[in-house]
């Protein structure tokens, strides 16, 4: 369990987060608002990237600064461009990354390797480079290195931006699979399509709040009022 307490953050004293709360569980969520809204500030405080000037952030009823290493544990993070996020030259490397710096011994380290490469249809390519991958197999590759972590959260970042549609369908078909073993899934993302039946809550956001926290029919009407477009056969 994710629990945000009265957060507040500020950019060069101007306010991002103002009192915000909420509570994140076993569920998929998807987290809306135009731009500057705060969602990526809000993201980025789950797992300590970003320390709160108020508030409190809590996973599993420990406040993240007193355990950051928990938290990124319990917590996987992918973010918007993939690029960003990799630290390795090569597929397996990259995936690898994580769990060593848990201490891991190797059998675990493979073992976590191997896994999060299957989940993800990267299996058998651990050497290969990731500059000569397709945007679409590194966004998965992104998504195996927050599951080496083997985390309880899965929280993505515009997880569907530059992709083309079998590449979207094959990282959402992904997220299915996760939701069902009860990893819990937040998408932060401004395309809402394919997401109606598997979204269980819809949160709004809009200037730094909670415009809304609503079921996915629900959201239908309150998606405008945060200059967010409903997509057709929502």
């Amino acid at each position: 369990m994710i629990t945000v307490e009265n957060l507040s953050y500020s950019y060069d004293g101007d306010p991002v987060l103002d009192g915000l709360s909420l509570a994140l569980g076993d569920e998929w969520v998807v987290l809306a608002g135009p731009n500057g809204s705060g969602k990526t500030t809000l993201i980025r405080q789950l797992n300590g990237l970003l320390e709160p000037d108020g508030g409190s952030v809590l996973v599993d009823g420990t406040p993240v600064q007193d355990d950051p290493v928990a938290a990124r544990t319990a917590v996987g993070m992918v973010f918007q461009s993939p690029r960003s996020q990799f630290v390795a030259s090569t597929v397996g490397a990259d995936v690898a990354f994580g769990p060593e710096n848990l201490g891991l011994d190797h059998e675990e380290i493979d073992r976590r390797v191997d896994a999060a490469l299957s989940a993800v249809n990267l299996d058998g390519r651990e050497d290969e480079r990731i500059d000569a991958l397709s945007g679409g197999e590194r966004a998965r590759l992104a998504i195996a290195g927050a599951l080496a972590m083997e985390p309880e959260h899965l929280v993505l970042d515009e997880p569907f931006a530059g992709l083309d549609w079998p590449a979207q369908r094959s990282v959402l078909g992904h997220l299915d699979d996760l939701a069902a073993d009860g990893v819990g899934i937040v998408v932060v993302t401004h395309d809402l399509r394919d997401l109606r039946t598997r979204a269980d809550r819809v949160i709004g956001l809009r200037d730094g709040e909670i415009a809304f926290d609503l079921s996915p029919e629900a959201a239908t009407e309150a998606l405008p009022d945060i200059d967010v477009r409903v997509p057709d056969g929502w």
